[in-house]
């Protein structure tokens, strides 16, 4: 397996840290530009991904709703023993996967919002509008309500876990009786 390694020189200079911050980001404005566009990509990404994962658990439960209304004598009652388990086992198994990519892309967003929040409190005169009032509310820019407006996406894939847990049991539950195994 091959690594790579990023080479840095072990004196910590701030001096030499602050003319490179200043190549990349000429004004405050052009660094408070950057962090709302990579707020804005970030969450982009996270509205496809979170997209992407309803519209798959919502066909899931289409199919899983389906199977369990298979009325066959012959092999129906086996039938809507297993195949709705597996169903539920499916949904579980994408809901964990789903769950690492969404969380990631919450702690980009709140990591560019604490940035961008951090630059307005730095720059007083940066942070205030030409009429004196501020350009964001203490509200507004607090983590905790960075953090309250991520909280669907962050609760989704738990709360579809406990979901399919639930029409898992209630799908056992309802059919091992007539299953005849």
């Amino acid at each position: 397996m091959k690594t790579s390694r990023i080479i840095t020189s072990d004196i910590h200079d701030p001096l030499c840290e602050k003319q490179a911050e200043l190549l990349i980001f000429g004004t405050p404005k052009e660094r408070l530009d950057f962090y709302r566009r990579e707020i804005q990509y970030e969450t982009s990404l996270l509205a496809g991904r979170t997209n992407s994962y309803l519209t798959a658990q919502s066909f899931l439960v289409i199919a899983y709703a389906s199977s369990m209304a298979n009325s066959n004598e012959n092999w129906g009652a086996v039938f809507t023993l297993v195949v709705p388990a597996l169903f539920t086992l499916l949904g579980i198994i994408s809901s964990l996967h789903a769950w690492p990519g969404i969380r990631a892309s919450a702690t980009i967003i709140e990591h560019w919002h604490y940035k961008q929040e951090q630059l307005l409190r730095s720059d007083p005169e940066f942070g205030h509008a030409y009429d004196d009032s501020p350009l964001f509310s203490e509200k507004e820019a607090s983590r905790e309500s960075t953090y309250k407006s991520l909280l669907f996406f962050l609760r989704s894939p738990w709360l579809f876990i406990v979901f399919w847990g639930v029409l898992g049991v209630f799908s056992i539950w309802l059919q091992l009786p007539s299953a005849n195994v």
